[in-house]
């Protein structure tokens, strides 16, 4: 700026009155000079919106030009994925594949000089392959599900086998017959479970024996985990148990050609997986050779339920899963072991790659490991990933970068796209995007010179100082980033993870994994005796931790929330670690005003009665527990149940000493009128005596409760006192598949034909009346389907609810 002199600051002649001063008001008709304080606020809003904008738009173009966008293409086609299998009813394959061939040419028309048209057509061209995706792979799954609980005869041939610490062994059977009766819908595939073998069988053999088979158990609760989903995409049309020991059949000799098909691999693979978990625990039993089994091959059933919730409550349960833990540490371990082998010799390390050839080990190591494990989600994706980054060694190029996670995710999702909505997907994922989004932030921040840990001295201790704040670092990042959908699938949390895994992570490093690498080298030899002792004596001190840390408590019970939380919290999350840019933060602010809007809203109201799927359990909901009709009530049910409603206080029903009419072995019980009256005058004296909200039962018979609300609930095991279970209570339970669906008298019925189309229900008293929350509102999806067939007319009935007019009772 140029100075002025007091002469030109001063009014020229002739121009506005005479005045010492240097300053005069402006005269009539001009306007002030405007400060920011005299701005309107709409118009300073305005301006800050209009600079927001622009450098949004200008951090967008960033993200573009950093091919940020190519991280949300798995983003995008699991989204597709998930909007089909939640969808209420199948998306027409035609339409959908029609829109994705217009969006294509609509993408190649718009061409580059759009970028954004053509940005928003690539989103929605992903989200239809998607939804593309997950039709193929039901159609290729085609699962056939068994309709109802039947005993018959089974006979099938042995694919898997998983022993537990019981002594029970689990098998998976190809059903090739039944009898007695033989089901007219039979699924192709089967799991059940034998006791009281003296040897296990083997894989490939014939077996049969009198079976007790049920479909897939739905939600225990309505929008719970469905795990009907689940067993249709793995092909496990039903699951049950052997009445008693089977018996092997003479299996007829395959044909040349069946031998070297992908069934006979298949079989191959689990045999050599199953006889290595033998080996494994014939060298160190309990536990702890259980513990080093699921390591290598995944067969989890033979640890103890004592030390697997002593793992899961003090966080260490990923450790078990074959995930990036463990495929990382194999190749890891095998990378730098093979890579120092090779520069001993000088000449070698000279005039050959051998960063190359040690990538190409360590991919061979991992192959090898993928395919003993099981092909577990966790174990696929861990394997894809480190595949992946070892090829990348071969190019020179970086390995760890969140271009090689998306690229992984979108084999995954492309193979087997129903994985994204299961809990193993999304936390390995989340886990590793967060880690790797950490990792690269890491390499980009600025590094201060420093002499002292150069220094000889402090070298050791600079290590360890280095090796200990990785391992806090990583604990930490992955135990937040597994947080929301540990919320999400099984509703609680755990306090005490990151000093788990601070005391763990040096055994697994320095002990586990380099000794159980070594003795899987050996076992072809037979020399692997004592590195599984090593491996032994790292799991006891694991084992030890884990125990000891979850004694302390630690599990905090979270409760269902709202679906439209973690939907917002997983867009923050992506936003967050996929992002490069200050727009990462709009996925902090994201999760931040969800969760304080979770916090500070008022919670939904919890069920007054929760019913089963099979009306076998039913409990009434109180602030402090739930009283259910059973003295122990099925575990895997009932833990389901205090998880998502948060109540752990459990009591039991008040059981009377009465006896129950006696029923007629020969025919079919059937009360008189008299009979149905003094039953129905029991049930009433019961209500009235017991304590509000609490079951009193006569043994294999009836149930009653009386709810603070003055309403009744009975629960009936015999079809005899349907009577006077609607005479006696508002609400009638039982797990007897009727005819009809209602009582004379006007008591909600709900029965096993009723809850086999309904799935689960939770009941609440409003002024408005009852409301019934259900799992299934139409059975038209095809792992739903199942619940519509009627075996008796063998055909599909109305894919709704049943809503059956006649009335009994």
């Amino acid at each position: 700026m140029q100075e002025m002199t007091i002469a030109e600051l001063r009014p020229k002649a002739g121009v506005g009155p005479a005045d010492p001063t240097p300053f005069h008001t402006p005269a009539a008709g001009t306007r002030p000079a405007t400060t920011q304080s005299s701005v309107p606020l709409r118009h300073r809003l305005t301006a800050a919106i209009t600079r927001l904008s622009r450098a949004g738009v200008r951090m967008l173009s960033e993200e573009v030009d950093y091919g940020r966008l190519l991280l949300f293409s798995p983003v995008l086609l699991g989204a597709g994925s998930a909007f089909w299998f939640l969808a209420a009813t199948d998306i027409p394959v035609v339409p959908s594949l029609l829109g994705l061939l217009a969006l294509m040419v609509a993408v190649f028309v718009a061409g580059c000089a759009r970028p954004a048209l053509q940005t928003t057509l690539l989103t929605l061209a992903l989200m239809v392959c998607g939804m593309l995706c997950a039709q193929f792979e039901s159609w290729r799954v085609s699962t056939v599900m068994l309709d109802s609980s039947v005993t018959t005869t089974v006979t099938g041939r042995v694919e898997r086998r998983e022993g537990d610490d019981r002594g029970r062994w689990r098998y998976i059977l190809a059903l090739t017959g039944t009898a007695e009766p033989e089901v007219k819908r039979p699924p192709r595939r089967v799991t059940v479970i034998a006791r009281g073998a003296d040897v296990p069988f083997e894989i490939g053999d014939i077996i049969t024996g009198r079976a007790r088979l049920t479909p897939p158990a739905g939600p225990a609760l309505p929008e719970l985990n469905d795990f009907s989903f689940g067993a249709y995409f793995d092909g496990v049309g039903a699951n049950g148990f052997f009445y008693g020991a089977p018996t092997k059949l003479e299996a007829q000799a395959a044909p040349p050609e069946a031998r070297w098909s992908s069934d006979a691999l298949l079989e191959w693979l689990y045999r050599l997986r199953s006889g290595i978990g033998d080996r494994i625990r014939s060298i160190l039993p309990g536990d702890t050779g259980a513990f080093a089994a699921a390591l290598v091959t995944d067969e989890r059933r033979a640890i103890s339920n004592e030390t697997t919730d002593a793992l899961r409550q003090s966080g260490l349960a990923h450790i078990i899963a074959i995930s990036g833990l463990n495929m990382a540490l194999s190749a890891g371990i095998f990378f730098v072991g093979f890579r120092m082998l090779l520069s001993l010799f000088p000449g070698v390390a000279q005039a050959y790659p051998t960063k190359k050839f040690a990538a190409a080990g360590a991919l061979i190591a991992v192959t090898a490991y993928f395919l003993i494990s099981g092909f577990a989600v966790s174990a696929e994706r861990a394997f894809i990933m480190m595949a992946i980054m070892l090829i990348a060694v071969f190019f020179d190029r970086p390995s760890i970068s969140l271009r090689n996670v998306a690229l992984s995710a979108l084999v995954i999702i492309a193979i087997s796209p129903s994985e994204v909505l299961g809990p193993s997907f999304q936390m390995s994922f989340a886990a590793t995007l967060a880690l790797v989004s950490a990792y690269q932030l890491w390499k980009e921040r600025r590094v201060g010179e420093s002499a002292l840990p150069k220094m000889p001295a402090l070298r050791l201790a600079a290590a360890v100082a280095r090796f200990f704040s990785g391992v806090f670092l990583t604990s930490l990042i992955g135990g937040f980033s597994t947080a929301l959908f540990s919320i999400e699938h099984f509703h609680r949390l755990t306090a005490y993870g990151l000093p788990a895994n601070l005391a763990t992570m040096p055994i697994i490093s320095f002990i586990v994994m380099p000794a159980g690498l070594l003795a899987m080298l050996l076992m072809p030899f037979g020399l692997d005796i004592l590195p599984w002792k090593v491996v032994g004596f790292g799991l006891d001190l694991v084992i030890v931790v884990a125990k000891t840390i979850s004694g302390w408590g630690g599990n905090i019970g979270v409760g269902r929330l709202p679906s439209w939380y973690f939907t917002l919290a997983v867009a923050g999350f992506l936003l967050m670690t996929l992002l490069r840019t200050r727009l990462r933060h709009v996925g902090t602010a994201l999760i931040a005003v969800s969760t304080l809007a979770v916090v500070v809203l008022p919670a939904s109201r919890p069920p007054d009665l929760v019913i089963s799927e099979d009306g076998a359990l039913v409990a009434v909901v109180t602030p402090a527990a739930m009283a259910s009709n059973r003295e122990r009530p099925p575990d895997f049910i009932f833990d389901q149940w205090q998880r998502a409603l948060v109540l752990t206080v459990h009591n039991p029903p008040r059981m009377l000493d009465s006896p129950a009419i006696p029923e007629d072995k020969e025919r079919r019980l059937r009360l008189s009128r008299e009979q149905q009256n003094e039953a129905k005058i029991a049930m009433q004296a019961a209500a009235a005596g017991a304590e509000a909200e609490s079951f009193s039962c006569l043994r294999k018979a009836w149930c009653i409760a009386k709810l603070a609300n003055g309403h009744i609930v009975t629960v009936i095991e015999n079809a005899a006192y349907l009577g006077p279970a609607c005479d006696a209570g508002d609400i009638v339970v039982t797990s007897v598949r009727l005819r009809f669906a209602s009582c004379r008298s006007g008591a909600a019925l709900f029965t096993g034909e009723t809850l086999r189309r309904t799935g689960s229900v939770e009941l609440r008293f409003t002024e408005s009346g009852l409301e019934v929350a259900t799992a299934f509102d139409a059975l038209s999806r095809p792992w739903m389907r199942h619940r519509a067939y009627d075996w008796r007319s063998n055909s599909f009935t109305d894919s709704g609810p049943s809503s059956v007019s006649d009335s009994g009772g």
